[in-house]
């Protein structure tokens, strides 16, 4: 693929050099707030440093976050200043205007309306201050001039110096139209309005915004200071599960989940919530910004459209890719020539700035498009959906599309296209099917989660595209990677594996790219690599957070050049290597730590692929105790024919902190403990590992216990384990020498 350096939107970068009244208002604000004797941010024993740091930084932070959000959706969304400059526009102001986002964003609203129209838009925002919350309607001029008569909504402040305009299209010709086309295209009301918060770095609101107080109906000054978790309904584990979260969103660098939260009138409604981690460039951790949305009508028809493409989502017949393409908010600065041959556009058309991904789609598949957005925000990347590209000349292309969130502030994406015209040309005589069409082997299971990341590798598998598998220990990111070998064009040649965290640092390089006889001390003859033994092949880097960071240059130098040279030679080698590295460290934590370079994570992440926990997807539990028991079953020569329902209930409802492997690993057990038809496991080790300990227990004996069990999750391997722990390795190693733990209790 062609490559340019990124392109930022001109005007955008004169906005936030411009936003002094956005920071100032914010400051002042503050200063006028502790005249009055009003919280504004809580700084306990975080001091008074990050509370500051929240106060200058917070708001813009949350504009930036705000804006991966607003850009998107087809309801006309304006986010304005008080002066009435578009500050962002979502695609579907575009589309009433018949102009692209770059043309509106930075313009004053008034030079979108009627001559009769231009004195009301002072008038709303005049308005605004005083009452908070608008409603009316505007003349605006369409692209070639047509008058459009669009009804607004305003709300003011759902930040400092900003407010939200809803727009959308109503008839004119007679009353009945009008009623009519109101009750059609109203926008829906999870756009109206938006509840933007800052917390600190413990959970506790450190700042309460307009759209909030409209949202939940709580003033400012009854909310800053608690805790998040009070927004929840009153659950006796709610603060703990909401600081999990928090916790997650700092590992991730940010967390999208829904869920039931709280009114002050004690009425629930199911919320849309997104939390990033604010941090400065030195990794430290500021506090939090939030935004929910109420999504108490929408959750209901995503899962129905998520239902509907499930139903009509066809795999491809023969599985090839059409095109990557990727981009900032919905610009398309960088594609590749496949997909622009695709929608029939030009190299210079790419560089003039013609490609928009909103251009590029019907506009009856702006929903699809809305919801894999979502999903993008929500899990890192949508599921594979079907839909159509308009190419230049106007002809309709079916595409499969997967799309996934590289950056969320300020927001870019990447897209893998596949054409599906060879497919509908012969889907009269072939077999619809609803389920990924590849064999995925042991990667067993059913779920909605499964499914999701089956058809990420049946999209990227037949690319050369580099893969990172990302997720916890166990969750078979190893079983993925072996998949996107399978059903990929290199499918008959080597799959090379090296566990990183498994070789000592000191031969790391010479297992990579091997070495020279006479390279060092006891070389007395030529070793290939594994990069040379995985020549047309797949390179899977298990552990790839453990490669050193004096390392990591010469990594990244083959992957760029395709070509290495072995250790103590002189002779340059050219590969031709697909990569696919796995990892359950965080490396965007590791980048601010400065132990992993960052132009190599942006080089392995082209494609993330994020497994879940088996605590995420507890319905595959039933159908892998059966596939485990089976296979080990027949093993050991034994037959085994039920598993009593209280065991698969106890098994449902454990947590599974060592995942599909713990799950194996204790199936395995009871298997060896069973001697008739049904299924004997030692449910005491679930039931203590989930019970307390008993007060005549040490902490030593609870600290030894809690190691064996940590190291036996990982199949006793000690940098995993020390990673798992928070520990250096050699710390652990002390550790167990103190603890008396060897070999023979794992």
């Amino acid at each position: 693929m062609h490559t340019r350096c990124r392109i930022w939107h001109p005007t955008v970068f004169e906005i936030l050099s411009a936003s002094t009244d956005f920071l100032s208002y914010a400051a002042a604000g503050c200063r006028d707030r502790r005249r009055k004797g009003e919280p504004t941010t809580r700084s306990t024993a975080l001091g008074s440093k990050t509370a500051d740091w929240l106060v200058e930084n917070g708001p813009k932070e949350l504009e930036l976050l705000f804006r991966a959000i607003v850009y998107h959706p087809s309801a006309p969304i304006l986010l304005t200043d008080d002066k009435g400059y578009s500050r962002d526009a979502s695609s579907g102001v575009g589309r009433i205007l018949g102009i692209p986002r770059a043309k509106i964003v930075g313009h004053r609203i008034d030079e979108f309306a009627l001559p009769d129209s231009k004195p009301q838009v002072s008038e709303i925002f005049a308005a605004l201050d005083g009452q908070g919350e608008l409603e009316g309607s505007l003349g605006l001029l369409g692209s070639n001039g047509a008058p459009k008569h669009v009804a607004y909504t305003a709300k003011a402040n759902v930040l400092p110096v900003r407010h939200l305009l809803v727009l959308h299209e109503k008839a004119e010709d007679n009353a009945e139209a009008d009623v009519a086309d109101a009750a059609v295209d109203a926008p829906p009301p999870w756009v109206k309005d938006f509840a933007l918060f800052l917390l600190d770095t413990t959970g506790m609101i450190a700042a309460w915004y307009a759209g909030a107080e409209r949202i939940y109906g709580f003033p400012a000054g009854a909310v800053i200071g608690e805790h998040v978790s009070s927004l929840y309904p009153q659950e006796p584990a709610m603060r703990g599960e909401v600081e999990q979260k928090l916790t997650r969103a700092v590992t991730e660098g940010h967390l999208a989940s829904e869920g039931w939260h709280v009114k002050s009138d004690g009425t629930r409604f199911w919320a849309n919530v997104i939390t990033m981690a604010l941090r400065q460039d030195d990794g430290t951790l500021h506090g939090f910004a939030s935004i929910v949305r109420d999504f108490s009508g929408r959750h209901e028809q995503d899962e129905k459209l998520r239902r509907r493409r499930a139903k009509t989502r066809l795999s491809p017949l023969q599985s090839t890719i059409a095109g990557v393409v990727s981009g900032e908010f919905d610009q398309i600065p960088e594609a590749n020539d496949t997909f622009l041959a695709l929608v029939g556009y030009s190299r210079d058309d790419l560089q003039s700035g013609l490609l928009h991904w909103p251009g590029l789609t019907p506009p009856e598949f702006a929903p699809l498009d809305e919801l894999a957005h979502e999903e993008g925000l929500r899990f890192g990347a949508c599921t594979p959906y079907e839909k159509e590209l308009l190419s230049k000349d106007g002809r309709r292309i079916p595409v499969l599309v997967a799309t996934a969130v590289l950056k969320l502030s300020p927001f870019r994406w990447i897209s893998f296209v596949q054409d599906l015209r060879e497919r509908d040309r012969r889907e009269s005589v072939e077999e619809v099917e609803t389920s990924p069409k590849e064999d995925f082997g042991e990667i067993v299971g059913t779920s909605a989660a499964l499914r999701r990341v089956q058809s990420q590798v049946e999209v990227v598998a037949p690319t050369d595209a580099n893969v990172l598998i990302l997720g916890e220990t166990g969750t078979g990111k190893e079983l993925v990677a072996r998949a996107i070998h399978r059903i990929s064009p290199r499918r008959n040649l080597p799959f090379i594996t090296l566990n990183c965290a498994a070789i000592p640092t000191g031969l790391l390089e010479s297992e990579l790219f091997g070495y020279e006889r006479g390279a060092f001390t006891g070389a007395l003859s030529q070793k290939i690599g594994r990069f040379e033994m995985a020549h047309r092949g797949t390179l899977f880097l298990d552990e790839v957070g453990d490669i050193p960071l004096d390392l990591q240059p010469k990594l990244l130098r083959a992957l760029q050049e395709k070509s290495f040279e072995r250790l103590g030679g002189t002779k340059t080698i050219p590969i031709d290597v697909r990569l696919v590295a796995a990892t359950n460290r965080n490396l965007t934590q590791m980048m601010g730590d400065k132990l992993f370079r960052s132009d190599l994570y942006y080089r392995l992440r082209v494609f993330p692929i994020a497994t879940p926990p088996l605590r995420d997807h507890p319905e595959d539990i039933p159908t892998l105790a059966r596939h485990f028991t089976v296979k080990y079953a027949k093993k050991m020569g034994r037959t085994i024919d039920k598993i009593p329902s209280e065991t698969m209930n106890l098994l449902i409802s454990y947590q599974w902190p060592g995942n599909v492997r713990e799950l194996e690993n204790f199936i395995e057990r009871s298997v060896i403990l069973t001697s008739g038809p049904s299924l004997r496991a030692p449910l005491v080790e679930l039931q203590l590992d989930q019970a307390p300990f008993a007060g005549n227990v040490t902490l030593e004996q609870v600290e030894r216990e809690h190691i064996i069990r940590i190291f036996r999750e990982c199949g006793g391997v000690v940098t995993t384990t020390a990673t798992r722990l928070g520990l250096h390795r050699t710390t652990l190693n002390a550790i167990m020498r103190k603890l008396g733990i060897s070999r023979k209790d794992l």
